[in-house]
């Protein structure tokens, strides 16, 4: 009996998909549940697992294709057993037996491709390789990121484009990367797009952290960053200035009574921006383990739409890899954005005194359509002195 692999119901906002990276091959054994391809759209990266137990017999879109819902992919034959010899070969242009490179064992690929992880996943999409060519070295035969990268560094020199000794290699953009692109290039065109910029004194806050990091570690089993302290500062300036909370759609302006803070996570696959629901009514602990899960989410490829959709108000942080200060791009439809940056020590006065302390250039971009410059420059000044006296977080004043 043959089942049908179908395109799953893609998500409302989605209309349609790209077949990223197929991790079997016809006659390949597969098992109930099994991821059998990538599916790539637009924000998300979803996987179809086999419908049933048995052997692929048809692969009907190869790597690349534009796919929709409840569209036919594949042709499962039902059963287990010996693999039989394929009944259809994959729509994709084949090369003579001469030409092919040896592959590895069959019982060693198959098992490697179940191991994939979203990261090797990820890996070998971005990078066009075919998975079947590749031995893996890890645990039980799995394939590793080294692995991939071996078998990318092996690839024909046909593959570039030469100009003399200096070679070019043209690929299509991912589907994400394309939509990043869109949406930054929209942004920067139909908003009016300003930034100002201040500086935080980062003492106080790097001396409560130190003080009870660890009993916070203990007493709720995640580490104390900075992000928690930069949203608790954040929530409170919007509760103060409404109308950075709020949106443009069409000729209204719309004022979120609710506070729900994206934190820009950079991945393999381009900068994601999943959102904390009711950010003001979160705990330090819980923004923090919130976090860390979107963060983990993010980086394994696991973030739904849902987790995504929704954000108010946006917080990137380029001072994790080292910037000083940078222009940040709104969130559409967001009004605003805060950038973070690196804490480096500088010479500041106080008291009449220079003195070394660790101070961070903070960015706000915001829409000058509906926010002036009172409101941005004085919502950023209250972040910084909410940071630079963090007491006032937890006192609300």
């Amino acid at each position: 009996m043959t089942i049908q692999v179908k395109v799953p119901l893609l998500p409302e906002s989605v209309a349609d998909a790209t077949v990223s990276v197929w991790h079997k091959k016809v006659g390949d054994t597969v098992t109930r549940d099994e991821n059998l391809v990538d599916l790539e759209t637009d924000k998300v990266m979803l996987e179809v697992p086999a419908p049933a137990d048995g052997v692929i017999k048809e692969i009907m879109k190869p790597a690349g294709t534009v796919v929709n819902a409840n569209e036919i992919i594949a042709v499962i034959e039902e059963g287990t057993g010996n693999k039989a010899a394929p009944a259809t070969e994959p729509k994709t242009a084949s090369k003579p037996a001469a030409e092919a490179a040896p592959k590895a064992p069959v019982a060693d690929t198959a098992a490697a491709s179940q191991a994939l992880s979203p990261s090797v996943r990820r890996l070998v999409a971005e990078k066009e390789v075919d998975v079947s060519q590749i031995a893996g070295t890890g645990k039980g035969g799995r394939i590793t990121k080294e692995n991939v990268m071996s078998a990318v560094d092996k690839k024909p020199a046909g593959e570039m484009t030469l100009d003399g000794t200096r070679p070019e290699k043209r690929v299509p953009m991912t589907r994400m990367r394309a939509r990043i692109a869109e949406r930054l290039l929209e942004v920067t065109q139909s908003t009016a797009m300003l930034t100002t910029f201040n500086e935080v004194n980062m003492q106080a806050v790097m001396d409560l952290r130190s003080r009870y990091k660890d009993k916070f570690e203990k007493a709720y089993n995640v580490r104390l960053g900075f992000m928690s302290f930069f949203v608790k500062a954040a929530v409170e300036a919007l509760k103060r200035f409404p109308v950075v909370n709020a949106s443009i759609d069409g000729n209204d302006i719309v004022y979120h009574g609710y506070f729900d803070v994206g934190v820009a996570v950079s991945t393999d696959r381009g900068l994601v921006v999943p959102v904390i629901r009711n950010a003001d009514q979160l705990s330090f602990a819980s923004i923090e383990a919130t976090i860390v899960e979107s963060a983990n989410k993010a980086r394994n490829g696991k973030l739904s739409l849902d987790d995504m959709q929704g954000g108010t108000f946006t917080i990137t942080n380029g001072g994790v890899f080292g910037s000083l200060l940078a222009t940040p791009i709104i969130n559409a439809p967001q009004c605003a954005i805060l950038g973070m940056h690196k804490i480096q020590e500088r010479p500041v006065v106080e008291n009449n005194q220079i003195v070394i302390r660790p101070m961070m250039y903070l960015a706000l971009s915001y829409d000058h359509r509906i926010i002036d410059g009172k409101d941005s420059v004085t919502f950023l000044v209250t972040i910084k002195e909410l940071l630079e006296d963090p007491a006032r977080l937890l006192l609300e004043v």
